[in-house]
């Protein structure tokens, strides 16, 4: 009676004695290094992390203490290259923040770009540049499943698409088509996003392109609300009730004027997504964290950058001030 052979929590059965010994053995190792391979494969591909697109954040350290239902880490890939990180919340179809390097541009968006969305919400089996989306008798009910879909904003007549990595803040063409997929967006009421948010943006742009001198890395995010966007008698999507943003420019112009000078190397904003009331309120980065942590699903410890964003300046001034060491000879 045959045994069956034990390989790497597998059973095979052993080689036929009409078989070389050598060639059984190699049968065995093979079948045992088949199946390492594929482990790691499916390992790999079913992967949420942010790790292969840790660049884009700030000592490539994203913030902490930000909760959510079905937390999704994507790193977002157009065109073969990836382009910034977003964090997303599965259980709200929305995304918490979106983390980008600025790009210094002149403001100018690009009207050409169709809506996108993200395939690896869909499946792991799917390739990992966004799609454009297909139309709606085309559509493949795991997308709606999994992320928002254009059809969820055509009866929310009071809300319009706000992207938290805006395409203002990106200069290569590609960077500005990837802002364009529905990851990245946020319902924001219009008279907001109008009056208050977008000029807000293009201080932040004008500011960096004049006074930053190095990396600026900024997070765009926002806190939940109870709302929500219906259709067809279900809730699609959570409604901010926030929209906050931070950045970080470690190398920035020292001789910059005061009223510009005091708000590096980091600063942040934070306004109200209603018709009222939703002016932006530009504050040091300490007191965004602390505005933060009084919201819901928020941690105590909560952080946007690590260790607060620190100048190059005071790192560079630590440096020169570490004692100097004679080694002398044993």
């Amino acid at each position: 009676m045959l045994e069956y052979l034990p390989v790497h929590g597998r059973h095979f059965k052993p080689c036929s004695c009409i078989f070389s010994l050598s060639i059984c053995v190699r049968m065995h190792l093979f079948g045992a290094y088949f199946l390492s391979f594929t482990a790691v494969m499916v390992s790999a591909s079913v992967s949420n992390s942010f790790r292969d697109c840790s660049h884009f954040f700030y000592m490539q350290t994203p913030p902490a203490g930000i909760r959510g239902t079905s937390l999704k880490k994507i790193c977002q890939k157009y065109a073969d290259k990836l382009r910034y990180a977003t964090l997303y919340d599965g259980g709200r179809h929305l995304p918490l923040y979106s983390a980008y390097i600025f790009k210094k541009s002149d403001g100018k968006r690009r009207a050409d770009t169709p809506w996108m969305y993200e395939p690896q919400l869909v499946s792991d089996d799917e390739n990992s540049n966004m799609k454009v989306l297909p139309m709606t008798e085309d559509k493949s009910p795991l997308i709606e499943d999994s992320q928002t879909v254009l059809e969820d904003y055509i009866d929310a007549v009071e809300y319009r698409r706000g992207t938290l990595n805006p395409d203002q803040h990106q200069a290569d063409p590609d960077d500005k088509s990837s802002t364009y997929t529905l990851t990245n967006v946020v319902p924001m009421i219009t008279d907001f996003l109008e009056t208050s948010w977008d000029p807000y943006l293009d201080t932040i742009r004008r500011r960096l392109n004049n006074f930053c001198h190095g990396k600026s890395y900024i997070v765009t995010g926002v806190t939940v609300s109870g709302a929500t966007v219906r259709r067809e008698n279900r809730d699609r999507l959570s409604v901010p009730k926030h929209v906050w943003m931070g950045y970080c420019c470690p190398r920035f112009d020292r001789n910059s004027p005061y009223e510009v000078r005091f708000m590096f190397p980091g600063y942040g904003g934070y306004a109200l997504n209603e018709q009222t009331g939703n002016r932006v309120v530009e504050v040091p980065l300490k007191k965004l964290e602390t505005f933060l942590r009084s919201q819901t699903d928020v941690d105590s410890d909560m952080t946007v950058f690590y260790k607060g964003c620190v100048s190059e300046n005071t790192i560079n001034k630590k440096r020169r001030d570490l004692p100097s060491v004679d080694l002398q000879p044993v």
